[in-house]
């Protein structure tokens, strides 16, 4: 597929994405739904917050003589999400923390992970008008552990490269402009002039990155800062059936230098409860930016574990 193709496979899928789950039936949240309530908001004052903490365990052992064939393994994940919001007047607070880590283990090879991620988004927002406001953030993007690309030979630490670690790379994003809220569920955010420093910390990184691209930041630095032309953030977040929750977020950035070199994230996770404190999760994400890679990435999992939520 070229690239070119790839690229406008991905805007498609991104606006139909956009488009359409707007338009998912209103109906009320269930509110004693613990993945995802307190999601219907008033006009008058409010305050609410929930945090999530779970884990994933997949295990899968076989006989010495098994004819099937396999491997034995083993993975765990770990997940924590945190939420706030608060409302006083025409002034609102959002703050939102999600973190994910997660290792895998099969049998003569060493651990390696396979989900690692921090995201932290905090914002201010004044109402406007019922649907409109403007805002001013700060947003967050990393992972807490470092990265390595496998050679398909052997799986020794000699044939092994780091190609990502903590603050490197990691996202700094401040951003002030205008938020499109049509349902309480789903918003837009649009902001011109917003600033994102990309930092790499560790300045030999760049050896293993493809085309020693060094995720954008120069060699020998390590703060590339950009200025938006746009950036444009929409997120949604609810309950589409009893006790499944959809939630995405979708981030585009095109900068004053580079206004054709548009970056995209699609990060998205589908979320269905068994009981209590047994839920299945499916997650997706997908990243066109050319600082990375000349191609779209995408990532997928699908776990079933434990959740609780308070």
């Amino acid at each position: 597929m070229s690239q070119k193709l790839q690229r406008t496979s991905f805007i498609a899928l991104t606006l139909l994405a956009l488009l359409t789950f707007p338009a998912v039936s209103q109906n009320k949240v269930d509110l004693s739904n613990s993945i995802n309530s307190g999601r219907l908001k008033t006009a008058n004052d409010t305050a609410w917050h929930k945090v999530e903490f779970g884990a994933n365990l997949n295990q899968g052992s076989f006989s010495s003589n098994w004819t099937g064939g396999g491997v034995n393994s083993i993975a765990l994940g770990l997940f924590l999400n945190a939420l706030s919001e608060k409302k006083v007047g025409k002034n609102s607070w959002r703050n939102d923390f999600q973190g994910q880590y997660g290792i895998v283990r099969n049998k003569g090879q060493q651990s390696r992970k396979n989900v690692d991620r921090i995201f932290f988004d905090t914002k201010y927002n004044r109402e406007l008008t019922a649907k409109w406001s403007l805002f001013a953030n700060v947003n967050f993007l990393s992972q807490f552990g470092n990265g390595y690309e496998y050679s398909s030979e052997t799986d020794t630490v000699k044939f092994k490269k780091k190609v990502s670690g903590i603050l490197a790379p990691a996202y700094l994003t401040e951003a002030i402009g205008i938020e499109y809220r049509p349902v309480p569920y789903f918003f837009i955010d649009l902001a011109p002039g917003a600033l994102r420093q990309t930092i790499v910390v560790d300045k030999e990184l760049y050896v293993n990155t493809p085309d020693q691209k060094n995720y954008g930041v120069p060699i020998g630095k390590r703060v590339r800062t950009e200025a938006a032309l746009i950036q444009l953030v929409a997120n949604f977040d609810k309950d589409i059936a009893k006790d499944v929750n959809l939630k995405f977020r979708y981030l585009m950035f095109s900068s004053f230098k580079h206004p054709l070199n548009i970056d995209n994230r699609l990060d998205a996770q589908l979320t269905a409860k068994i009981n209590k404190y047994v839920n299945v999760n499916l997650g997706a994400i997908m990243v066109y930016d050319e600082d990375q890679s000349n191609k779209i990435q995408f990532a997928q999992a699908l776990s079933i574990g434990f959740l609780f939520a308070f």
